[in-house]
């Protein structure tokens, strides 16, 4: 889950660890981060603030790491998908979160397409709706 919460301790946490903690940390979990995408939107964290593109940066970061640990070589390009309805400045938004997560952003590709793209990987030719 696309899930960032800091701990008391400072330590950053993501996903499903990040979830359960939630009802005990209420105030220093965030989710839902992609609707802020594109946005001014802030959340003051220990005295730092922090905006959309670095909260999706620690979920990117994690992805980053569990493909390194999966493919036991280091990840450096990435493309990245994002809704088919978000508007330039939400893509750029997430071009940025890439690059901040360490990613060279090679593009930005709508979900539906990847997921078109992914379905026809092993597939002959033949017409699909998506």
């Amino acid at each position: 889950p696309s899930v960032v919460a800091f701990a008391k301790n400072g330590e950053v946490l993501v996903g499903e660890v990040a979830k359960r903690q939630a009802v005990t940390n209420v105030d220093r979990t965030i989710r839902s981060v992609k609707r802020h995408m594109g946005t001014d939107w802030k959340i003051e964290i220990d005295g730092k603030g922090f905006n959309p593109q670095q909260m999706s940066a620690f979920i990117l970061q994690k992805l980053k790491r569990d493909a390194e640990s999966y493919l036991g070589e280091k990840v450096a390009d990435a493309v990245i998908t994002v809704p088919a309805y978000f508007n330039d400045s939400e893509r750029q938004a997430t071009k940025e979160a890439g690059e901040i997560a360490g990613l060279n952003v090679l593009r930005i590709v709508n979900e539906p397409t990847a997921a078109a793209l992914a379905y026809g990987l092993d597939k002959d030719d033949q017409t699909i709706l998506v």
